[in-house]
């Protein structure tokens, strides 16, 4: 049976990609994976079976190198997280909330930074500008790609174009950020539906209402998700939070206690060096609001 790539799920179907090419092949699951609780999502890697009406039918998923609760997408190993630098502006809570959850499903991360074109002059502009510098130097430092874009005058577009190639990659941010006008940029004809921002909410309306993999040159797709704003950590242990702060993975093998949670131990090493200066304090107290977080949601569930 032939093995393709589940490119779009919709309404009940699944439209898989064979991996010798062609027009994806509308299909649906088999009934055994509800009873085993599981569900095809995109990304995944399955195979399939043609039926007598031109449809055909998922028989097995292939195994998954990665998967995240939301957006939910499989296989993905590389997130683009996109945020803008005005209207709204980055928040870097929100950001390493976003970076908690990719580095949990063991994928890489770019950072996009969308908009510069709507910066406005003034003080004002000045502010914004000093703001992107500290989070390129900040984020570039602990290892991660950041990219500076305008889709609208085709800033830094090449330099993404590069980053996407030959992976699976999760295109997520919040409402309003710019991601449909970014896929629109890269993937010229596709044409997705965008919104402006709303004057009375002060964010985005969601304009992409599934999640999709597209086809990009050089190789690879991008999945466009819908846009969302929240993120958990029911699914995450307190264990897990931690290594998911790359620099603290690095510096926790200096920590006198094993299982260090690095919020109050003696001889903490991820303190120390908050402390030293080389771990950025808005990294470590967004780390401390997230064990809270994780603590609350534990007593709720």
């Amino acid at each position: 049976m032939p093995e393709g790539l589940i490119v779009k799920a919709l309404s009940g179907y699944y439209y898989v990609q064979n991996f010798d090419g062609g027009q994806p092949v509308q299909c649906r699951g088999r009934g055994i994976f509800k009873k085993r609780g599981q569900s095809p999502l995109v990304g995944d890697r399955v195979v399939y079976s043609d039926t007598e009406n031109g449809e055909g039918t998922v028989e097995e998923i292939l195994a998954r190198k990665s998967e995240l609760i939301r957006p939910q997408i499989a296989n993905a190993d590389l997130a683009i997280l996109v945020f803008s630098v005005v209207r709204p502006e980055i928040s870097l809570v929100l950001l390493d909330k976003f970076l908690v959850h990719t580095e949990h499903a063991r994928m890489d991360a770019v950072i996009v930074l969308t908009k510069l074109d709507r910066i406005p002059d003034g003080e004002e502009g000045v502010r914004i500008h000093r703001d992107i510098e500290n989070a390129r130097k900040l984020y570039s430092s602990i290892g991660y790609q950041v990219l500076l874009t305008s889709a609208h005058q085709g800033e830094g577009m090449e330099e993404l174009r590069s980053a996407l190639a030959g992976h699976i990659n999760m295109l997520a941010g919040q409402s309003g950020v710019g991601k449909s006008s970014l896929v629109n940029a890269l993937v010229p004809g596709l044409k997705l539906e965008t919104n402006e921002i709303s004057d009375k909410l002060g964010r985005g309306k969601h304009t992409t209402r599934h999640v999709e993999l597209v086809p990009i040159a050089g190789g690879g797709y991008m999945a466009d998700t819908p846009g969302f704003s929240q993120l958990d950590f029911a699914e995450l242990g307190i264990d897990e939070i931690g290594s998911c702060f790359r620099e603290f993975a690095e510096l926790s093998s200096g920590c006198k206690f094993r299982g260090c949670t690095h919020t109050h131990e003696p001889r903490c090493a991820v303190i120390q060096a908050k402390e030293e200066g080389s771990v950025a304090t808005s990294r470590y107290d967004n780390y401390v609001n997230f064990m809270t977080e994780w603590k609350e949601t534990k007593r709720r569930y």
